[in-house]
């Protein structure tokens, strides 16, 4: 679970500000400096807590429990936080001289305050859940129906599988398969986020990542999240060897191109990619392992980016007919050279390349092709 930037906590407290202004209003005579202060207080604390900020390991604990325990301890542990919050927030108060009250009644929630704090904070919780389970962008995306109609759009896209994954399940069994799988997905989640990428799927033992084309290409971030998930697995070698027996290892696979994007479903909704683009994707992640590299990348994506971050080379292998294409691809594998500790912050660092997008004619679309990919349905965002 993420903490959040620096965007997302001003916004949880401009949410938090704004339920303790309507406590003003519901219950006093009207939205109040100290009422916005202790909602603001209240909400940023339960939210912290609830992303682990604070009490990580005893959040973890409790989830521990079976379930009817489970709901009732976190129940009186969000009463706990709630209370707690409120004491501070009025100590804090009563100090500045906001608000017109002993110490003793500032500190002191009233009993009206507390179902008030709970029934919001389990609503802002709800809502954070859904965001997580979804997505920050998916979710922000079905909430403004950005895509309620069919978009055509350039994204690049990034596929990872895990190498070696089936022969674990064979060795030690599904249910430590997937306590793996989790593991190495919770680890590629935060340099994803760093390099602004979203994941938009798992599919078995493959991860979906894309960018829009601009944001995807500048700086070479998608190429520079690549090298940094594989320095992040690589990084926590011990840990994963203690408790799993190897380090993960993954394929990586980065094209590009014009898709449309599409909000599909009836019971169930998600924001889905079609296009050619799915297909060729899949099929380069799968020559990795013809060709024996780590991570490739088309030539449609590497010669847009405007330069390669430091460290990394690229090798040119060729044209390759990929399976169900008609056309070959022309595909470069990437290597890392020397270790390389952040993404360059001269965007020109490293290997020139051709100009960024602006100076390029866009990808073609094709609004009408479905990815076919083997074992995969078109990645969900």
């Amino acid at each position: 679970m993420s903490n959040g930037t620096p965007t997302f906590w001003m916004t949880m407290a401009a949410v938090s500000a704004s339920f303790g202004a309507l406590h003003g209003l519901l219950f006093n005579d009207g939205p109040t400096l100290p009422g916005i202060l202790y909602g603001t207080g209240v909400g940023l604390t339960v939210i912290a807590y609830e992303r682990g900020v604070f009490l990580a390991d005893y959040s973890q604990r409790l989830r521990r429990l079976p379930t009817l325990a489970y709901f009732a301890a976190a129940e009186i542990s969000l009463v706990l936080v709630i209370v707690t919050a409120m004491s501070v927030t009025g100590s804090v108060v009563w100090a500045l001289g906001i608000a017109d009250k002993t110490f003793l009644e500032a500190v002191t929630p009233k009993l009206l305050t507390i179902p008030f704090a709970l029934a919001v904070s389990a609503l802002i919780v709800a809502v954070l859940r859904v965001r997580d389970l979804i997505g920050s962008e998916t979710f922000t995306s079905l909430i403004l129906g950005r895509y309620h109609r069919p978009v055509s759009e350039a994204r690049v896209f990034l596929f990872l599988d895990l190498v070696g994954s089936t022969a674990y399940a064979e060795r030690h069994g599904d249910l430590a398969a997937q306590e793996l799988l989790k593991a190495v997905f919770a680890a590629i989640a935060e340099p994803v986020r760093r390099h602004r990428g979203q994941v938009d799927d798992y599919v078995g033992d493959q991860v979906i990542v894309s960018w829009p084309l601009a944001r995807g290409i500048e700086r070479a971030r998608c190429v520079a999240c690549v090298f940094a998930i594989r320095r992040t697995l690589e990084a926590d070698r011990d840990g994963w060897l203690a408790r799993f027996g190897f380090v993960p290892e993954l394929r990586a696979a980065l094209h590009g191109g014009g898709v449309v994007t599409a909000e599909v479903g009836v019971d169930r909704h998600k924001i889905a990619y079609f296009g050619d683009v799915m297909n060729a994707t899949a099929r380069l992640e799968g020559l990795c392992r013809e060709t024996g590299r780590s991570v490739l990348i088309s030539d449609a994506v590497l010669a847009r980016l405007p330069a390669l971050p430091d460290g990394i080379e690229a090798e040119a292998l060729g044209g390759y007919r990929l399976r169900g294409r008609s056309e070959t691809m022309a595909v470069h594998a990437l290597t890392e050279m020397a270790p390389v500790t952040a993404v360059a912050s001269n965007p020109r660092a490293g290997t020139e390349r051709k100009p960024a997008v602006p100076h390029l004619a866009p990808w073609p679309e094709r609004p009408g092709a479905e990815a076919r990919v083997p074992r995969r349905s078109a990645a969900s965002a």
